[in-house]
């Protein structure tokens, strides 16, 4: 029988079967082909390594010389630290002094209310301190504290304080200025006016807000050779030997003005005058001292022994100058100038005396005021408390608290033993403080 065909069907073609579609798949590798393709990476990895390795070791001391001279290096500032007289020593020097000087005296005494002054001595002398506040004042340069804001129509403005500085120390890549805080708190940028007009940029390296004051660098290579020569740093004298009576001078901006100079006399000299975290002695004058805009003073030899400190009550400055004796400052002065925060816990105490130990009080340092928000505040330490030991190192002196405060760091969590006053006794109580930065 003859086979019947659609005419609409069309002949099936070779090249339209499946078979065209088909991937060819090679046959799996066995597992001597992976090992060895493991062990061929492995080796290559080992050989890659050693091979950088060798290279950076040879190429490194290379690379060291090449980049010495690019990278900057900051010379480590140290500042001698003056010995304080213990108070028997200080009056067993006086008694030896007022035995073997008393002829003397008497001599000297005799001849002065014999002699009759003139103007022209009085001139004499005062020539002789001006000359001494003029040197100090090459060391003064103009702080400007600049700040950048913008005016209602959204131009900006630019406004800029000034304040005086004084430059206490110099490397071969710096020079430090001392400055009042308020110079670099809310400054944007600072600028310094050297003494012959020229401005050069400076920048914050460390400040201290419990002093109010801050330390600002300047570099080197902005500062032209011949110029660099002429700026030497104020030599820093030894508060302790400042005694009631003596003739000091003051610059900065004793008048407000930076490059301003006055004279006077330390009125009152107070040896122990209780501050956060240490004793410092205080120098009472009445020469004229703007503490805001940066006052300084310096001694009959044109060192610097102190600087204005701003007065409790506006009533208290117009009666008398509050000086901070720098001899108490010059360890925390090293750590600012060397651009490290300095370690605070923050209470103002006073030593437990021998005979409120013997009436029953436990020795260590009375916390007369544990200061709001500082660390010994916030881990509960209260006013009251004695603090007995401090990082496991006891504590009965002003002296013991702050040579244990000295070896702390930022940052660090110490241990700190107190005395609380209760009903019938003190009991003790510890706690973990995270010591702050002044």
């Amino acid at each position: 029988m003859s086979e019947i065909r659609d005419p609409e069907k069309k002949p099936e073609k070779k090249n339209d079967r499946d078979f065209i579609s088909e991937k060819i798949v090679r046959p799996a590798p066995s597992r001597k082909q992976v090992g060895t393709r493991m062990a061929t990476a492995a080796c290559a990895g080992v050989i890659f390594g050693v091979v950088s390795a060798v290279c950076f070791v040879l190429t490194r001391p290379i690379l060291e010389q090449l980049s010495a001279g690019n990278r900057p290096t900051t010379s480590a500032i140290s500042i001698p630290k003056d010995e304080l007289e213990s108070p028997v020593e200080a009056i067993e020097n006086e008694r030896v002094a007022e035995t073997e000087t008393e002829p003397v005296e008497e001599m000297v005494q005799t001849a002065l209310e014999q002699y009759r002054y003139t103007v022209d001595d009085l001139n004499s002398m005062l020539n002789s301190l001006r000359g001494k506040a003029q040197t100090a004042d090459k060391s003064v340069v103009v702080v400007h504290s600049v700040q950048q804001n913008t005016d209602w129509f959204d131009n900006p403005v630019e406004t800029t304080g000034l304040y005086a500085g004084m430059i206490i120390a110099k490397t071969s890549q710096e020079l430090l200025v001392l400055t009042p805080e308020a110079a670099v708190e809310q400054a944007d940028s600072i600028k310094v006016t050297l003494g012959n007009g020229n401005d050069v940029s400076g920048h914050m390296k460390q400040k201290d807000a419990i002093s109010g004051q801050a330390i600002v660098s300047i570099s080197v290579q902005d500062i032209s050779a011949t110029q660099l020569r002429d700026l030497e740093p104020i030599p820093l004298g030894n508060s302790y030997q400042v005694q009631q009576g003596d003739l000091i001078a003051a610059v900065g901006s004793p008048a407000g003005v930076v490059h301003s100079m006055d004279y006077g006399f330390v009125s009152y000299v107070v040896r122990s005058n209780p501050m956060v975290d240490q004793h410092c002695r205080m120098l009472y004058s009445n020469i004229l001292a703007d503490a805001g805009k940066g006052t300084f003073l310096v001694n009959t030899n044109g060192e610097l022994v102190g600087w204005a400190q701003e007065p409790d009550s506006p009533e208290a400055s117009d009666r008398v100058t509050e000086v901070f004796g720098i001899s108490d400052y010059k360890g925390i002065l090293e750590k600012l100038s060397n651009g490290q925060a300095v370690p605070c816990i923050g209470i103002v105490g006073q030593e437990v005396t021998d005979a409120q130990v013997e009436n029953g009080l436990p020795a260590g340092i009375y916390v007369m005021n544990a200061v709001t928000d500082k660390p010994a505040y916030n881990a509960g330490i209260q006013n009251g408390d004695i603090l007995t030991e401090l990082a496991g190192e006891p504590v009965t002196s002003m002296k013991e608290y702050q040579a244990a405060l000295d070896k702390m760091t930022c940052g660090q969590v110490v241990h700190v033993t107190v005395a609380r006053n209760g009903r019938d006794t003190y009991t003790e109580l510890e706690f973990d403080v995270t010591v702050g930065s002044r």
